[in-house]
């Protein structure tokens, strides 16, 4: 079987997360600059098989569309058109920034550690992409 990744899409950086190779666990692997998503992706995906990739879908408490939802849109389309053999998926994303503080609080984490937004980045990648595996498991 083929990794299953996911993406925390930020304006200026991105968690990725990704299962093992039988899909069933899931782990942060990389917090990166934005701007280097596309191309960090484009190498993964030459080295490792990758089934299909979860985005996250930014969306405010009403359901409405978040201000970077636009900026999320963009990443997928230019990567549908480069490399339509990888789907890639939207998946709601509300809730996952908290759930990965209280994670960081439940695991014990000090509060320097805590700050580190990278982490929380990594850590919300992985909170959407056991998300996407459950949802997919009960369907």
């Amino acid at each position: 079987m083929a990794r299953i990744l996911s993406i925390d899409y930020g304006r200026k950086r991105t968690g990725v997360a990704v299962t093992d190779p039988l899909q069933l666990i899931a782990g942060g692997l990389v917090t990166l600059p934005t701007a280097e998503l596309y191309d960090w992706l484009t190498n993964y995906v030459k080295t490792e098989a990758v089934e299909r990739i979860i985005i996250g879908e930014p969306r405010q408490m009403n359901g409405q569309p978040s201000e970077n939802m636009q900026r999320v849109q963009q990443f997928v389309n230019r990567w549908r058109k480069a490399q339509p053999d990888i789907p890639i998926e939207l998946f709601d994303e509300r809730f996952t920034s908290v759930l990965a503080h209280q994670a960081m609080l439940d695991g014990g984490l000090h509060k320097k550690a805590r700050q580190d937004k990278a982490l929380v980045d990594r850590i919300s990648a992985t909170i959407i992409l056991e998300d996407y595996l459950r949802t997919r498991k009960h369907s």
